[in-house]
C-alpha cells in the first residue's frame, strides 16, 4: 500500500448518503466490520447532525466528527458540538480559516481561478463578499490587541471554544504553518471572545455556505 501501513488509524464517512436514503446505521455497521477485521482502528463521521451522530454512535463508538466550523460557519453550535461533548467524541473543525476569508488576505474574489471551489459559494459572490470584508476591520482590531494575526486569532477562537474542538487548517506555506501553530499560544479574554462572537456569526455574514442544491445533500443543522 502507498500509505505504508495495513491499518487505517481513523476511517471517516465523509457524507451521509441522503440521495439514496442509506440509513446511517447501515453505513456505520459496514465500517464497524472493518474494525472487527483489524483493517481500521477508529471510526469518524463528517458533516452530520446531532441526531445522526447519536444514531451512529449507538451502532459503534465513534472517535471523531469532522465538520466545517469557524467564526463565519457556526452550524455545529446548533447541536453537534454538544453531542460530541456528551458522547466523548472529538470535534475536528475543517476550514477553520473560512476558506481564506478569516486571514484577511483574500480581498478580490474576482481574481479566483475559474475552477476554484469557492466561486459558486454564495458568501464568496462579489457583492456578499464585499459586505463580509467589512466585518474584518473589527477582527483586525482584536488581533492587534491579542498580538497576533487575523488567522491566528481565528484559530485561537476555536481553541478557546471547547477542549474537544481540534482545528485543522491547511497550508502549503511554511510561514503560514508557523503562523497557525502560534495560535496555540494566543490567550483571549472572555470579553474578546464575546466581541468576536458578535462581530462574525451567522447573522452578520452575508450569503449561504453552499448553493441550496449542495446544502440539501448535507446532513447538518443549518442556519441558512
Amino acid at each position: 500500500m502507498r500509505l505504508g501501513t495495513d491499518v487505517i488509524d481513523l476511517y471517516y464517512l465523509h457524507r451521509v448518503d441522503l440521495k439514496n436514503g442509506v440509513p446511517i446505521e447501515e453505513s456505520v455497521g459496514a465500517m464497524a466490520r472493518l474494525v472487527e477485521e483489524g483493517k481500521v482502528r477508529a471510526l469518524g463521521l463528517s458533516e452530520v447532525s446531532a441526531a445522526t451522530l447519536r444514531r451512529a454512535h449507538a451502532v459503534h463508538s465513534l472517535t471523531a466528527v469532522q465538520s466545517e466550523y469557524s467564526l463565519w460557519t457556526r452550524n455545529p453550535e446548533l447541536g453537534t458540538l454538544d453531542a460530541c461533548r456528551e458522547l466523548g467524541v472529538a470535534f475536528v473543525a475543517f476550514s477553520p480559516l473560512g476558506r481564506g476569508y478569516l486571514t484577511g488576505e483574500l480581498r478580490d474574489v474576482s481574481a479566483l481561478d475559474a475552477k476554484d471551489i469557492r466561486r459558486p459559494m454564495p458568501r464568496f459572490e462579489p457583492e456578499a463578499y464585499g459586505k463580509n470584508l467589512e466585518l474584518l476591520d473589527g477582527v483586525g482590531a482584536i488581533a492587534r490587541e491579542a498580538g497576533c494575526s487575523k488567522a491566528a486569532l481565528a484559530l485561537a477562537w476555536l481553541l478557546h471554544r471547547a477542549e474537544h474542538v481540534i482545528p485543522i487548517p491547511g497550508t502549503t506555506s511554511v510561514p503560514h504553518l508557523r503562523e497557525n501553530l502560534g495560535a496555540a499560544h494566543v490567550s483571549l479574554a472572555r470579553q474578546q471572545m464575546a466581541r468576536l462572537d458578535a462581530l462574525v456569526n451567522h447573522r452578520t455574514v452575508k450569503g449561504g455556505r453552499y448553493p441550496p442544491a449542495v446544502q440539501a445533500e448535507i446532513d447538518t443543522e443549518n442556519f441558512d
